[in-house]
């Protein structure tokens, strides 16, 4: 039986999850303005316990790779290698937005195309888009948004916009083939669910290089205000 521990902190939103064969058996999940620092290793520990499993009888830890928040993938990720390192367990990454696609597409019974988004800054998302199948159409890049975004696929298709990113997208889109869904956030369910697979395959990380996918480099702004 295989046994995967997940987690996912790549936005506000966190969450951890146990799946069994990819069968989901567990799952602890909080959207709170507190750091995941803090909860993560809290919430671990619960969800084991509860679901009367013990850390030596994992078979590995996925985590949330990115795009997201530059220090909510840094702890999502430390926290994984970490576990792996004591476990002698492998590492397994699975996209933020392809989890969050394969949350929509269970219900997408018009076969419309999915663009997950995660907020970036101003009017920039992190996005990617997907058919009904969960074939990968666009990779994952820094969109900014105007009017003519994604025009080439509503000219023809539905496209389903989902995550924290797609309210911006809202605001500017006036196409009636635009259809955006609300509160979906990333989750440790779906990235088990992925993970599953990629532990049949043995599709693993290098524990001693791997780095979450920020996709932009973490930019330090100075503060304008005087010290002295």
């Amino acid at each position: 039986m295989n046994t995967i521990l997940s987690i996912d902190s790549a936005t506000q939103s966190g969450s951890v999850a146990l799946h069994q064969d990819g069968q989901l058996i567990g799952l602890q999940q909080y959207n709170i303005d507190k750091s995941h620092s803090s909860l993560l290793h809290v919430i671990v520990d619960q969800l084991i316990q509860n679901c009367g499993v013990s850390k030596s009888d994992l078979d590995a830890i996925a985590v949330s790779a990115g795009p997201g928040s530059y220090t909510g993938l840094r702890i999502g990720v430390s926290s994984a290698k970490g576990f792996c390192f004591a476990l002698d367990k492998p590492l397994i990454a699975v996209n933020t937005l392809e989890a969050m696609a394969r949350q929509v597409s269970n219900t997408n019974t018009e076969k419309a195309l999915l663009c997950p988004m995660i907020d970036a800054r101003r009017l920039e998302v992190y996005g990617m888009m997907l058919d009904h199948n969960m074939t990968i159409i666009e990779e994952t890049e820094a969109i900014i948004l105007d009017e003519n975004s994604f025009g080439k696929y509503l000219q023809k298709n539905r496209v389903i916009f989902f995550g924290d990113g797609s309210g911006k997208c809202k605001t500017i889109l006036n196409n009636e083939n635009a259809i955006f869904l609300e509160n979906i956030v990333p989750s440790a369910k779906e990235i088990g669910e992925l993970a599953t697979k990629k532990l049949i395959e043995e599709d693993f990380e290098n524990l001693a290089d791997y780095e979450p996918f920020y996709l932009k480099e973490f930019r330090i702004i100075k503060s304008k205000k005087k010290l002295f």
